[in-house]
């Protein structure tokens, strides 16, 4: 990275097209898997229509502000290493604007969080705040994995919380649900590890490297899966023993192939997390 920083990105003059690169700088994929996820397993806990509505907008409202703010704080490190991919950092839209809009979502947020019920929104509200920490700087330290294993894990309790009573969550869930945000950190980093390490960031899988990184993200993927098939009372049904055989499948291709195509892991990650928040959805009744 060259001792000048890069010049303030200009904005377009087309509304319409400053909307759209706003809209793109939410990281929307992770942001809407994470809502759908949270407002599928407040349905499936038994939540009715109106409060699973609720859940949804207080989980993408969270998820809007850590996404506009990652982008906002990380536009100069993101033009330096060439990423077209970042709206802000090829001066798609201003940062002041996407910071605008992370403190405006992440204001709407609080009232939102707190009108599904007091423990389940504070629950909430401590997710965000452990996403946005991760921006403001653990990115960049060993503890880079914790906001990950906190927002991860928060994500069964908030929405156990909402329910009638606020029942207090499973432990196997909580657990489930941090090893694979540990899980997902660790596979969304290898792909940038050396774009990374030129701008300045050293969180956990830089100070590992791209092999060790890659073996403790398969293990804290298949524990996940592991606490998640064998986690709910009762004995392991045979949805859970073909999950259990169609991760490991998974896990172990992205390893093998991770050298070659070093975005394998990280979509891995994402088949598993798809294969994890169907079972989690499936146990839905055993959660209270």
């Amino acid at each position: 990275m060259s001792a000048a920083a890069p010049a303030a990105p200009a904005t377009p003059a087309t509304p319409g097209h400053r909307i759209g690169a706003l809209l793109a700088a939410t990281h929307p994929g992770p942001a809407l898997a994470v809502t759908v996820g949270a407002a599928g397993l407040a349905a499936a806990a038994g939540q009715d229509a109106r409060w699973v509505a609720l859940c949804a907008a207080m989980v993408l409202a969270g998820q809007l502000s850590i996404g506009w703010s990652n982008d906002a704080l990380d536009w100069r490190r993101d033009a330096a290493s060439g990423r077209q991919d970042k709206p802000v950092a090829r001066g798609a839209v201003g940062p002041r604007t996407a910071w605008r809009a992370a403190a405006a979502a992440a204001l709407a947020c609080v009232p939102v969080s707190l009108a599904y019920g007091l423990a389940a929104g504070a629950t909430h509200l401590v997710a965000v705040a452990s996403g946005w920490a991760y921006n403001l700087g653990l990115k960049r330290t060993a503890l880079s994995w914790l906001p990950y294993a906190v927002s991860f894990g928060l994500l069964p309790a908030f929405v156990v919380l909402g329910l009638p009573g606020s029942p207090l969550p499973p432990a196997w869930a909580i657990l489930a649900g941090a090893l694979l945000g540990v899980g997902a950190h660790l596979a969304n980093v290898l792909p940038d590890i050396d774009d990374d390490l030129a701008t300045g960031v050293r969180g956990l899988p830089h100070r590992l490297g791209r092999r060790w990184t890659r073996w403790l993200a398969t293990a804290a993927l298949l524990s996940a899966t592991v606490l998640l098939v064998a986690g709910p009372p009762g004995r392991v049904d045979g949805l859970g023993w073909a999950a259990l055989a169609l991760v490991a499948g998974l896990v172990l291709a992205g390893a093998a192939l991770a050298a070659a195509r070093p975005r394998a892991p990280f979509l891995v990650t994402i088949a598993v997390a798809g294969v994890d928040v169907l079972l989690l959805l499936s146990r839905g009744p055993t959660l209270a």
